[in-house]
This record gives C-alpha cells, sequence and structure tokens, in this order.
C-alpha cells in the first residue's frame, strides 16, 4: 500500500509537471522588442549568408589576395570597431531621451547596407580594407545604441526570456537560415552575387527599424535628480 501510494504519487507528480510545462503562455512582447528582434533577425541573416565565403571570395575574385588578406581585413574591422564605439557609446550616454540613440542606430545599419552593396564592386585588396572599415565605423554606430534601446524598452520579469529570445531567434536562427541559404544560393548564383542578396536583406532590417520611431522616447530636460519620460505604446 505503502509502495503503491509512492507510485501514484510519482504519476500524479509526473502529470501536475507535465501540465504546467505544456499549459505556460508565451509571455506577450511589446512592440520595441518585437521590431528589434525581427530587423535584427534580417541583419543576422545577412551577415550568415556572407560568412561562410567570405575567405573564398578574397581568395578566388580578389587578384593578389591571399588567405593572409583575410585575417588583416578581419583584424582591421575589431581594431575600427572596438576603438570608435567606446566614445560613441559615451556620447550617447550623456543625452537625455532615445532620439539620438535611434537616429544613431539608423545611421550605422545605413553605412553597414552601403557597405554589403559594394562588396559587390570590390576588385582590388584595398577595397576589400577600406569596406572593411566603413562597415566597421557603421557597426560602431550601430551596435551601442542597439543594446540601449533594447535595455530600456525590456518587458520587467521578462529580461532573461527576451534576451534568451534575441540570442535564439535573431542569432541563432539568423545564423542559420543566412548559412543554409548561403550553402544553397552561392552555387546558383555564385560567391560575387552573394553580397546583393546580403544588401538587399540588410535593408529589409533598415526599413524594419523604421517603425521603431513612434516608440522612442523623446529627448527631455532633466528634473532634479531624475529625467521624466513616457514609453509610448499601441
Amino acid at each position: 500500500m505503502g509502495q503503491g501510494g509512492f507510485v501514484y504519487g510519482l504519476i500524479l507528480g509526473y502529470n501536475r509537471a507535465m501540465k504546467s510545462i505544456f499549459s505556460l503562455e508565451f509571455p506577450k512582447l511589446n512592440q520595441v522588442v518585437l521590431i528589434i528582434i525581427f530587423a535584427d533577425f534580417m541583419i543576422t541573416t545577412a551577415a550568415g549568408l556572407v560568412i561562410p565565403v567570405m575567405a573564398l571570395f578574397f581568395v578566388e575574385d580578389i587578384p593578389g589576395a591571399t588567405a593572409s588578406t583575410v585575417g588583416f581585413a578581419i583584424a582591421l574591422y575589431w581594431i575600427i570597431k572596438s576603438i570608435l564605439q567606446i566614445p560613441i557609446a559615451r556620447w550617447l550616454d550623456r543625452n537625455y531621451g532615445e532620439m539620438d540613440d535611434y537616429y544613431a542606430m539608423l545611421l550605422g545599419i545605413f553605412i553597414v547596407t552601403v557597405g554589403a552593396f559594394l562588396y559587390y564592386f570590390a576588385r582590388e585588396v584595398w577595397h576589400i580594407y577600406a569596406l572593411q572599415v566603413l562597415i566597421a565605423v557603421g557597426d560602431s554606430f550601430a551596435t551601442p545604441p542597439f543594446y540601449a534601446i533594447f535595455t530600456r524598452h525590456i518587458d520587467k520579469n521578462n529580461e532573461g526570456f527576451e534576451w534568451a529570445l534575441r540570442s535564439s531567434f535573431s542569432f541563432g536562427m539568423g545564423s542559420a537560415i543566412g548559412g543554409v541559404l548561403s550553402a544553397i544560393l552561392v552555387g546558383v548564383i555564385g560567391v560575387r552575387s552573394l553580397f546583393l542578396v546580403n544588401g538587399f536583406l540588410m535593408l529589409l532590417g533598415f526599413i524594419i527599424m523604421l517603425f521603431l520611431k513612434p516608440y522612442i522616447l523623446p529627448k527631455v530636460q532633466s528634473v532634479g535628480q531624475g529625467i521624466i519620460m513616457e514609453q509610448k505604446r499601441l
């Protein structure tokens, strides 16, 4: 009887656990988080499209490029981005509201989009280095305000979930889909033409970000030790 009661208790507990798991509702997301996640998904998919074939593009399509060109190009991007984004972030943080963040982010995404399209026309090694610098400058303007806006508008008590959703959907699924598309399209349209698709997807991400405008916190004056801002919602 005691053993039977123990087994019954295990079964009952298991049933309750399953009901609890499968009855979990998907948390409701605010418009800002949704827009950013979908825009980031398009941008990450665009990056995932060309990253797997960058080395192949350099060596086979750019006269004089070698394997070391790939390493130097990557290093140049990260050096420029790492140096620039810190002072840009500090400058944006000194201003009240989010309008400066929003326009800096749009500017950065636009610059990166232009760089993506220009890769189609790259013919010389110095073109590669120049485009890496251009894209690094764009990302330096886009990255700090992207994280700042997302962090400010994240839903209370859903912080972990929404950061995980951005990581899993925007970054994870975007990278995976970009890699699959790259494998499929490279044999159909060629490596160079992938940069046109890359630029088009970046442009879609930029357009999606335009829908953030009604929800961006306006620039206001500080009151005492605090700042009064009101977030617009649908």
